[in-house]
């Protein structure tokens, strides 16, 4: 039975009011002193924000690696490992550590520790359904729902706490009483709120899945459909129409169900699911609520909007379920001319078993590959590109880089031939336009980014090396081969639209470039590099790639990232095309070519 709080010998309510504002994270400091006791020093039970951040992101398991290798625990240290890179995907150092794990320590079944059960029931899921195992697909999409809503639950329950008002977080405000009261409920309603985005968003990830809630009930109609459960499959394309009430595919199956249950029972009887309609109200009284209070109460509110994914039909006219696809605004081309009559097609993108991918020679002469060469000793500087890391993606190899503007602020200061410094701007201008216009690109390519990038072996470091140069990414998304998905969110370079490596040299050891499935194991196309020798192709998920270790010399190479957004065109470059216009004007080094135009306006 409940026992009342009120304190023995005192009037009903006398202490109550002011102990009960502790709700509201505003608990007074005699109550404090009262309580605190029993809890100890403040310190010693509430968690800084750093520190929630910290476990937020799994910065512990990183620890915990370093301490289960001192203790030669490789397996545990392979886990923590995998639990740390879920949250944090754009960490190379620790997606190198894992694959050393595999190879040290045989086949290792890696764990993530910190795995939202209804995700992985979810995925598992999607995986039989794509196999069209349909009733392991029923389990595992059944198991998810239930989680969901336990995991919705204790989200509900968690946002209970105290909360932070960051609308007013400045010195001048002083909430009073009814003010602080206000802000509280209004943080916890939206906290509240946000439980839906929060459980459709993976670890490590800022975007969630669009449409998850209803993906579970789409999913299912078609799999009870396919192993003969007419009533569920009605009862499960009723609760997706919950959310998508015009959705035109899934009425139409619900009618199709429907007839193949007439004779037997009324289709009427057949009802969404309660869970389903439950949730889905309170979401839009939260929305409704939240939508009253920013107005009476003038703070900013927007209610997020969660696009839906693309229906995919099947021959026979039923929809087999909405998974998130890719999307592009632009029709896909290529096989445009290539400009120059000494540019030699080598592959496309189906002989590179690929999308958007193209494989050139003579790019550039022999000639010109010795002096950029030249020019690129006197100028690169160790860890340049790469926020002064000289070994950024492996330990056994040193990376040094150049940029445009550097050369021919180099060039212009008489510490490298002008000429020279000259050729390195020009050549990328030319590369530029080959792909504009090979890939039939109806807006200009801008310039993102221009980087000359040689990686080095380094002597004693190359006995059985296992790792990668560059491990397997995408351009401009964040790979998830786990998921097999390409999340196209920071800290990715997501304006980033098409790349390309022209290469300087081929007097080295490893160094391949090769594309791989969205697995990161599968490699589709291997690139030997030589001089004069480019590969470009488009730089989303679709075009995963790395490089082999360097396991002898060095590999030099210019590295072109292009965007069709002006608002993301290279600073360097454009303060590159004044210092060239200014010479042009001095007439100190005419150029091979003109400036294009269009990346002048």
């Amino acid at each position: 039975s409940k026992k009342s709080l009120r304190p023995r010998n005192k009037p009903p309510g006398a202490d109550v009011p002011s102990c009960s504002l502790g709700a509201l994270g505003a608990t007074p400091g005699w109550c404090r002193a009262r309580h605190s006791p029993p809890l100890g020093a403040a310190s010693r039970h509430r968690a800084a924000e750093e520190v929630r951040a910290d476990f937020q992101r799994r910065v512990p398991y990183s620890y915990l690696q370093r301490a289960y290798i001192q203790l030669n625990k490789l397996e545990e240290a392979a886990d923590a490992a995998h639990t740390f890179f879920m949250a944090n995907p754009e960490h190379m150092e620790i997606q190198q550590d894992i694959e050393n794990y595999k190879t040290t320590a045989g086949k290792v079944n890696l764990i993530d520790r910190e795995a939202k059960p209804h995700m992985e029931d979810y995925t598992a899921g999607v995986r039989h359904y794509d196999k069209e195992e349909y009733e392991l697909a029923i389990e595992f999409f059944e198991r998810a729902l239930k989680e969901y809503y336990s995991e919705d639950e204790e989200c509900q329950i968690m946002c209970e706490g105290p909360q932070r008002f960051e609308e007013h977080e400045y010195l001048e405000y002083k909430a009073g009483l009814y003010e602080a009261i206000a802000d509280h409920y209004m943080q916890v309603l939206m906290c509240k709120h946000d439980c839906v985005r929060e459980l459709a968003t993976r670890s490590g990830r800022i975007s969630p899945i669009e449409n998850f809630l209803p993906l579970h009930y789409d999913y299912l109609q078609f799999a009870y459909y396919r192993v003969g459960d007419y009533v569920k499959a009605l009862e499960c394309a009723k609760s997706y129409l919950l959310f998508h009430p015009d959705d035109e595919d899934v009425l139409e199956n619900a009618s199709y169900y429907e007839g193949l249950l007439e004779g037997t029972l009324d289709p009427d009887t057949i009802k969404p699911r309660k869970e389903a309609k439950m949730l889905l109200r309170r979401h839009r009284l939260e929305s409704h609520l939240l939508q009253m209070a920013a107005a009476g109460l003038g703070f900013a509110y927007t209610e997020p909007v969660m696009p839906v994914s693309i229906i995919v039909k099947a021959v026979y006219g039923l929809s087999l379920g909405k998974k998130p696809v890719s999307k592009t605004d632009r029709e896909l081309k290529e096989g445009g001319p290539l400009l120059y009559s000494d540019v030699k097609f080598v592959y496309n993108s189906q002989q590179l078993n690929g999308t958007q991918r193209v494989l050139l020679d003579n790019v550039i002469s022999e000639e010109q590959c010795q002096e950029l060469h030249r020019v690129a000793s006197g100028i690169m500087l160790a860890g340049d590109g790469y926020r002064g890391k000289t070994s950024p993606h492996t330990p056994n190899e040193r990376f040094e880089g150049a940029t445009v503007l550097k050369a021919l602020k180099y060039g212009y200061e008489g510490r490298v031939p002008l000429k020279s410094a000259r050729l390195f701007y020009d050549i990328s201008e030319k590369a530029r336009r080959i792909v504009e216009s090979y890939f039939m690109l109806n807006s200009t390519l801008y310039f993102s980014y221009t980087h000359l990038v040689c990686r080095t072996a380094l002597s004693g470091q190359q006995e059985k090396r296992n790792d990668l140069s560059h491990p397997i990414h995408a351009d401009n998304c964040l790979l998830d081969p786990e998921a097999n998905e390409c999340w196209k969110e920071p800290p990715a370079y997501t304006f980033r639209d098409y790349s390309a490596l022209l290469y300087m040299n081929a007097d080295f050891e490893g160094g391949e470039f090769i594309f791989t499935e969205m697995d990161a194991k599968t490699v589709t196309a291997s690139i030997k590099p030589k001089c004069g020798r480019m590969i470009s192709f488009s730089s989303g998920g679709e075009n995963p790639h790395g490089v082999k270790a360097v396991t002898k010399g060095q590999r030099c190479a210019v590295a072109l990232w292009f965007t069709l957004d002006p608002l993301y065109r290279e600073l360097e470059r454009i303060q590159a095309d004044e210092v060239i216009a200014m010479l042009d004007q001095e007439h100190l080094g005419p150029s091979e070519m003109n400036i294009n135009p269009k990346d002048e306006l």
